[in-house]
């Protein structure tokens, strides 16, 4: 699985892509952004994808903005939306959404539009498929918040049927699908984990158009069926969130006592094992257990890694939390700088992410963060450089800019650093003052461990 594992690093995002400089740009600033908010990008079976062909990128829908910006910066190809109509009537997103090319998807539940639009779309879809080119579309229609894939809507085979079979010699289009699953370890939190997971790549045959011009019904439906088939295959689907709450504590528990660092790809794949075990008495035991389990390293404030420190002696936990921790002091001046600098942009953020998970849309908190960070921290750099510029002159603000950047990464890095520390510093103090109930909670992990295992 790590042959075909790549980490997404911001130097690829920004060299790879080519064309119009307001294109350019836009990458720039999402690639930034993204890299930013995310701590770890992984794709996997990324370097399978065709090179040639025309392809119809599908993928699940559960965060919002964030679902396709990553796509945006992380295909290796140039890619075409199809995007809610929507979004072109919004001042800077419309702005946004026609620059990297766009098309606009007419839906019914939105107010006003005129669904007979669509075929126009299709029509310019089709055209650009012909040449070679990519599209990339979220067939569930909607962002959500579910724990499982939502039933797909048609526009995907219908587009890719049209596409492959109009002209005088629809046998010539090499057109394939392929699906993408969007994985987030927490997609809500600043500074979580994302993979894109890439399926196997499958043809479009031709199929005999109708007198109106349209692919039959029977065969959308039957496409949009492989779809669906495809794409729950790369992603991660439960009947509540409870399960998957469940799995990521076993998932844990398995992994805690791994001396490696496991990828995204390996994680997702343990989750969806987990998940597809048939539930029974056993396993109802065991789920009630990992609960339990996880409560009493919430009580200690760990997490089942940092149990590992039973197997190390006092002496080295010390040695190694002072190790860990010397430079953060060196860096202290130049992190509480950058933390005092963004902490007015950074709250705003919070905010507006809490209205909208307040008001239920939780899968829009993410892109809420991203969008205030990628107007308010610039802004933030370019008012503290208007303040030097009339006290020390044009040099001095000039100058600024570039440091407030780096302080505020530096305050980023160490804040993240302190919050990993916190955990182990927990560890330590249970590890020496509540010894007895470290050591069973260990016991307790290794016969969990034992159990998943049978």
């Amino acid at each position: 699985m790590k042959n075909d594992l790549k980490k997404l690093r911001l130097g690829d995002v920004i060299l790879r892509r080519r064309g119009a400089f307001a294109l350019w740009l836009i990458h720039f600033i999402f690639g930034v952004g993204i890299s930013i908010f995310f701590k770890r990008i992984e794709l996997y079976n990324s370097e399978s994808l065709p090179e040639k062909s025309g392809l119809i990128f599908v993928s699940n829908h559960p965060n919002a903005l964030i679902d396709p910006a990553l796509l945006f910066i992380a295909l290796p190809r140039k890619i075409a939306f199809l995007a809610k109509s929507t979004l072109f009537k919004m001042p800077v997103i419309g702005y946004l959404v026609r620059t990297v090319g766009a098309l606009p998807l007419y839906r019914q539940q939105d107010s006003g539009a005129d669904v007979s639009k669509n075929q126009e779309t299709f029509a310019v879809a089709r055209e650009l498929l012909k040449t070679g080119g990519a599209i990339a579309i979220f067939p569930e229609g909607v962002s959500h918040d579910k724990p499982q894939l939502q039933p797909l809507k048609t526009g995907a085979a219908r587009i890719a049927l049209g596409a492959v079979s109009s002209g005088k010699d629809p046998s010539s289009l090499d057109l394939r699908i392929v699906p993408v699953g969007l994985f987030y370890t927490e997609k809500t939190t600043f500074r979580s984990e994302a993979l894109l997971h890439f399926g196997e790549a499958f043809p479009v045959l031709p199929v005999e158009l109708g007198d109106d011009g349209h692919p039959p019904r029977e065969a959308v439906r039957e496409l949009t069926e492989k779809i669906e088939k495809s794409l729950r295959e790369v992603t991660l689907n439960a009947e509540s969130d409870a399960e998957i709450a469940v799995a990521r504590i076993a998932e844990e528990v398995f992994t805690s006592v791994t001396p490696r660092e496991e990828n995204l790809a390996e994680r997702m794949d343990f989750l969806k094992k987990f998940l597809a075990e048939t539930p029974n008495e056993t396993d109802a035991k065991l789920e009630k257990r990992l609960a339990e389990y996880n409560k009493k390293l919430d009580r200690l404030g760990i997490g089942s890694e940092f149990l590992a420190l039973a197997d190390f002696s006092k002496k080295f936990v010390l040695k190694h939390a002072l190790i860990r921790s010397w430079y953060l002091i060196l860096l202290a001046p130049f992190a509480v700088f950058g933390a005092i600098l963004h902490f007015p942009a950074y709250q705003f953020g919070k905010f507006m992410a809490y209205s909208q998970t307040k008001k239920g849309y939780l899968d829009m908190a993410s892109t809420m963060k991203l969008l205030t960070a990628m107007v308010l921290m610039p802004l933030t750099w370019l008012v503290f450089a208007g303040v030097l510029y009339f006290y020390f002159g044009w040099l001095v603000a000039l100058l600024s800019i570039p440091l407030s950047f780096l302080c505020g990464y530096i305050a980023l890095k160490t804040l993240e650093e302190i919050g990993d520390l916190n955990g182990w510093l927990n560890a330590i103090s249970a590890f020496f003052l509540k010894r007895e109930k470290f050591l069973r909670l260990l016991a307790e992990r290794r016969a969990l461990l034992e159990q998943m295992k049978k």
